[in-house]
């Protein structure tokens, strides 16, 4: 009970909340918790499966190839001699397992040929994940 000393009017109504007997009960109900968790946890004694935690293999790194607007091809920001040499590389990471996803930036200024000559490398190695990097449209 809440006990209020006032000076003047005893007919002074006290508009705080006592809280005490509020913690008291909630710190009785935590120990009360704390104490049956334990007892309820134990089960049936069973032999439980075992299992073996096998790393597996990470995705590999993605290879960007950028076409420029001149149609000069680039592998990872490093520039290819011609067109046989991204061939021999396609094929080369299209024996990798698990195999890594290409993605084509093509400059917007860039013919379609230049662009197109790099998916079709890409479908001769045997690439199976092949993807385009644009820009997103502005909001509004």
């Amino acid at each position: 009970m809440a006990i209020a000393f006032s000076s003047g009017d005893e007919d002074e109504v006290v508009s705080a909340i006592n809280t005490t007997p509020l913690v008291d009960v909630m710190l009785v109900l935590l120990i009360i918790f704390l104490i049956t968790v334990p007892v309820v946890t134990n089960t049936v004694p069973v032999s439980l499966p075992k299992e073996l935690n096998q790393p597996r293999l990470a995705a590999p790194e993605n290879i960007n190839i950028a076409v420029d607007r001149d149609g000069k091809v680039f592998w990872n920001e490093l520039a290819l001699a011609d067109h046989d040499a991204l061939l021999a590389r396609l094929k080369d990471v299209s024996q990798q397992t698990p195999q890594p996803e290409v993605q084509i930036r093509g400059d917007e200024a860039a013919l379609y040929e230049h662009v197109g000559r790099v998916v079709f490398a890409c479908q001769r190695a045997g690439i199976l994940r092949l993807g385009f990097i644009t820009e997103p449209p502005p909001r509004g």
